[in-house]
């Protein structure tokens, strides 16, 4: 594919980078258009992004430090080098929910309804990103002689060069844009506060489980070697977010109210 989009000087502009950084605007407008709608205003929202998104990337990054905790306790200096790829969805996911659960006790706001608001923004977030990942090569998907399979020939790819590959990367793109549609029509009609966010967890960690099934460059590492840290991770989530859905509609908190 294109990792590098192009060079100025000494500059080089990445595609990764360049995609990451449009799914956070994107991300952004999507929900400040759905925070207006429903009277809440622009700074707040805009002041919760200035939190959450060096959260998302500083938490996406971790995990996958951790993840591959061999090659950065030898490369230090790759550590921050995130415009080439290495960004692990879950991390982020987690970190974002603590940075948002900090932010609303100290704003007297509800959880629920403001993570609400920020999960179609999630969704459409991760699918632009994961368009950045397909030019760089990361995220790739296993070999296949299937008819859909995708061939990376750039040398600067990440991913192994000259096989035919699982696209996982348009997977998880095609994912994740579905996925945004779904979230918008859901919080137009939604019945209690955390609905919107809980189904977002439900079903993107289920695409993700879907997914993993066919990446190619993560090694299994849990359950013997049979389960991914991804897989895990997801389940995890996937579990949580079924129980925390059934125990919120039973509450069944009426909507529009944003107070705690």
């Amino acid at each position: 594919m294109l990792p590098d989009l192009l060079s100025v000087g000494p500059i080089t502009f990445h595609t990764y980078g360049l995609f990451a950084a449009a799914g956070f605007v994107a991300g952004l407008v999507l929900t400040l258009k759905i925070g207006r709608s429903s009277g809440i205003g622009g700074h707040l929202l805009a002041e919760m992004a200035v939190y959450m998104i060096p959260a998302a990337i500083a938490g996406s990054r971790a995990l996958y430090v951790m993840m591959n905790f061999g090659y950065f306790s030898d490369h230090l200096s790759d550590i921050l080098k995130i415009w080439q790829g290495g960004l692990v969805f879950q991390g982020g996911l987690i970190a974002v929910m603590l940075t948002l659960f900090w932010y609303v006790k100290g704003h007297g706001l509800s959880f629920w309804d403001m993570g609400d608001l920020w999960a179609p923004a999630a969704a459409l977030g991760q699918a632009i990103g994961w368009v950045g990942c397909l030019m760089a090569g990361c995220g790739f998907g296993k070999p296949t002689g299937s008819f859909f399979g995708i061939v990376f020939t750039n040398p600067h790819s990440l991913a192994p060069v000259g096989i035919p590959l699982y696209p996982t990367q348009i997977f998880a793109a095609a994912g994740g844009l579905g996925l945004t549609f779904v979230l918008v029509r859901i919080l137009a009609k939604k019945q209690f506060a955390g609905q919107v966010l809980l189904w977002y967890l439900i079903l993107h960690s289920t695409i993700s489980l879907f997914i993993e099934k066919y990446r190619g460059d993560e090694p299994a590492a849990l359950l013997y070697d049979t389960m991914s840290v991804i897989q895990g991770l997801s389940l995890v989530i996937l579990a949580w977010a079924v129980i925390s859905l059934f125990i919120l509609k039973s509450r069944g908190r009426p909507t529009g109210d944003i107070e705690r």
